[in-house]
C-alpha cells in the first residue's frame, strides 16, 4: 500500500468518523468548536490533558479537517520562545483567519500547541523590542537577536490566550508541567484558567484497540489470527500510537499470518517504557520480591528519581512492619541520595540511573517480609506545597531554627520530624508534645505536623490537650526565668587620680567633680 512510510502518519485519522475512544471528550471539543462558528466562546482555549498516544492532537486536527479549518501547529521540537510563538501563532490568532479567502465561507484557523507541559520557564516577560528584533532577525543579519530556550514562552502564550480571535488548543501529558512545580504554581494555574477549558483524555479501551488493529492489518492486506489481536491488546496500555507502531514492526518481513506467538515474542523482546500512575506502581513495587522485577517496575512509575526517592522514603516507615527492613531501606536510600547529588558534581555520572535503582531496592527486597493484603501508600505530606495553612509557618520556624533555606527544610528536616508524629509510623507519637513545644509550634501546627485531619474529633481533642500542655510549658518557662537572679551591672570605678590632682587644694564652695556618667579630663 502506498503513502507515508510511517504507519502512525499513514493511519492517522483524517476525519472524526475514523476516531476511536474518548467519545465524551470528542463531543465537548466539537461543541466548543461549534461555538466558534457563532462567535467567541467564554473560554477561548482548550487544554487537553492525557497520557501520550491517546489521540489528543489527532482528535483536534480531525475535527478541524471536517470543519474545513486550517491548523497552525507547534510542538516541543519547534522553537517556543516568545518570538517564535508570536510569529507562528499570536499574529495568526489575532486576525480573522491567516488563510481566509474573502470569496469563501467564513472559516477559522485552529492554533494547536502540543506538549505545553515541556514549555520551561516562568511568566517573566521579554521586552517587546527584543521580541520584535528576534522576529526580524535572519541568518545574514550581523546583529541577529536570538532568544535562548523558551525565554518568555509562557508569558507570550498567556498573551496569546487573552488576545486570540481564533480557537486555541493546548495539549499536554501532565498539566503540572505547565503550571510549574514551584510555590507559585497556583497563581500560574489561575491566570491560565481564566482562558482555558480543561478536558481530560482517557486511554483507549480494548475494543477500540481491536478495531484499529483489524483496520490497519486489513488495509495492509496482512492475514491475522484473532488470538494475535487479543495478545496485541493485552500487551498494550491504551496507547493508540504504540499499537500502530508495533503492528508495523511485526509486519516487517512477515511471511504468513500474524499469530499470537509472534506478538508475544515481540512483546518480550521490546520492553516499552510504559508510564503508570504512582499509586498502582507503588502497589506492584512493594509486592515485588526480586531486584530485577523491582527495577522493571520502577522504570515505569511516572516520577523522576528525586520525587521517587521522596515517595519511598515517606511510605517505607508505614508499609514495612519489620524494623530491620526499614533500616536496610534507609541505608539504600541514603546511598541513592548521595548518587543523586552527583549530578551537581559530575554531569557525566549517571546519578539518576543509580538513584532510581537503589530506591526501588529500598522498597522491595530491603523488606525481609512479603507484604500481605491491600497496600495503602500515601502522598508525602511534606511535598504538598501549601496543602495546609499551617505548613508555611512550620517551614518558616524550622528554617529560622536551623539556619537553612526553606527548600532544604522542606526536603530534609520536615520529613524526619513528621515521622515522629505520624500515627502510622513506628516512631510516631502524636501525644508527645516535647519537640513541638520546644520549637514553638502552635496546636494547629502540631496537628498538621502529625498529618492529622483538622475535622476529626480526635484531632480536636489533641489540640485541646496541646493547648493545656503549652500553657503549662509557658508558665514553667516564665517561672524559671523569674527565679533566676538578675545580673548586676559591674561598678564602674573612676580613674585613679594623678599626683597633681591629689596635691591640688579643694574648695568647699566649688563643685569641680564630674557629673554622673562623665569624666573630668582637664
Amino acid at each position: 500500500m502506498g503513502g507515508a512510510s510511517d504507519w502512525t502518519e499513514r493511519y492517522r485519522p483524517k476525519s472524526e468518523q475514523q476516531l476511536e475512544g474518548n467519545e465524551v471528550q470528542r463531543r465537548k471539543i466539537r461543541t466548543w468548536l461549534d461555538d466558534w462558528k457563532a462567535g467567541t466562546p467564554k473560554k477561548k482555549a482548550l487544554l487537553l490533558v492525557g497520557p501520550p498516544g491517546v489521540g489528543k492532537t489527532t482528535v483536534a486536527r480531525a475535527i478541524a479537517e471536517d470543519m474545513g479549518w486550517n491548523v497552525i501547529e507547534l510542538n516541543a521540537s519547534d522553537a517556543r520562545n516568545a518570538a517564535a510563538i508570536r510569529k507562528a501563532a499570536t499574529n495568526g490568532a489575532t486576525h480573522r483567519s491567516l488563510f481566509h479567502d474573502p470569496t469563501a465561507p467564513p472559516s477559522r484557523t485552529l492554533i494547536l500547541l502540543d506538549e505545553v507541559d515541556h514549555l520551561s520557564g516562568g511568566l517573566r516577560e521579554v521586552s517587546q523590542s527584543r521580541i520584535a528584533k528576534a522576529m526580524e532577525s535572519n541568518d545574514i543579519n550581523e546583529n541577529k537577536v536570538v532568544l535562548s530556550g523558551d525565554s518568555g514562552g509562557k508569558a507570550e502564550l498567556l498573551n496569546l490566550l487573552s488576545q486570540t480571535k481564533q480557537p486555541v488548543i493546548l495539549a499536554c501529558n501532565e498539566e503540572m508541567g505547565l503550571w510549574g512545580k514551584n510555590s507559585s504554581w497556583r497563581s500560574t494555574r489561575d491566570r491560565f484558567g481564566k482562558h482555558l477549558q480543561k478536558i481530560i483524555f482517557d486511554r483507549a479501551n480494548n475494543e477500540a484497540l481491536r478495531r484499529i488493529a483489524r483496520r490497519v492489518l486489513r488495509e495492509e492486506e496482512i492475514p491475522f489470527d484473532d488470538s494475535a489481536i487479543t495478545a496485541l491488546v493485552d500487551s498494550n496500555h491504551g496507547d493508540l500510537r504504540a499499537l500502530v507502531r508495533d503492528l508495523q514492526v511485526m509486519s516487517s518481513g512477515l511471511d504468513g499470518p500474524l499469530t499470537a506467538k509472534i506478538v508475544k515474542q515481540h512483546s518480550e523482546s521490546s520492553q516499552r517504557d510504559v508510564s503508570i500512575e504512582i499509586f498502582p506502581g507503588l502497589d506492584s513495587l512493594y509486592r515485588s520480591r526480586s531486584a530485577e522485577e523491582a527495577l522493571t517496575i520502577a522504570r515505569t512509575i511516572d516520577k523522576d528519581p528525586s520525587e521517587f526517592l521522596n515517595w519511598i522514603h515517606w511510605n517505607n516507615a508505614s508499609l514495612f512492619a519489620n524494623n530491620g527492613g526499614i533500616q536496610r531501606g534507609a541505608k539504600s536510600m541514603k546511598q541513592a541520595d548521595k548518587m543523586l547529588m552527583g549530578r551537581y558534581l559530575n554531569t557525566a555520572h549517571r546519578s539518576t540511573y543509580w538513584t532510581q535503582h537503589l530506591t526501588s531496592l529500598a522498597a522491595s527486597i530491603a523488606n525481609p517480609e512479603s507484604i500481605q493484603g491491600r497496600i495503602f501508600p500515601s502522598y508525602p505530606n511534606f511535598l504538598r506545597r501549601g496543602g495546609s495553612l499551617s505548613r508555611p509557618a512550620i517551614i518558616e520556624k524550622l528554617s529560622a531554627l536551623s539556619g537553612t533555606s526553606k527548600a532544604t527544610t522542606r526536603d530534609e528536616f520536615l520529613p524526619a520530624l513528621m515521622l515522629l508524629g505520624r500515627e502510622d509510623s513506628p516512631l510516631g507519637e502524636p501525644e508527645n508534645f516535647d519537640t513541638s513545644l520546644n520549637i514553638g509550634f502552635s496546636p494547629e501546627e502540631h496537628a498538621a505536623l502529625c498529618g492529622l485531619a483538622a475535622s476529626r474529633r480526635s484531632t480536636k481533642e489533641l489540640v485541646k490537650t496541646y493547648k493545656a500542655s503549652q500553657e503549662a510549658y509557658q508558665a514553667q518557662k516564665a517561672e524559671e526565668l523569674a527565679s533566676k537572679p538578675s545580673p548586676q551591672p559591674e561598678a564602674v570605678l573612676p580613674p585613679a587620680p594623678t599626683q597633681e590632682a591629689v596635691q591640688e587644694p579643694t574648695h568647699d564652695d566649688e563643685d569641680n567633680t564630674p557629673a554622673p556618667g562623665q569624666m573630668k579630663l582637664f
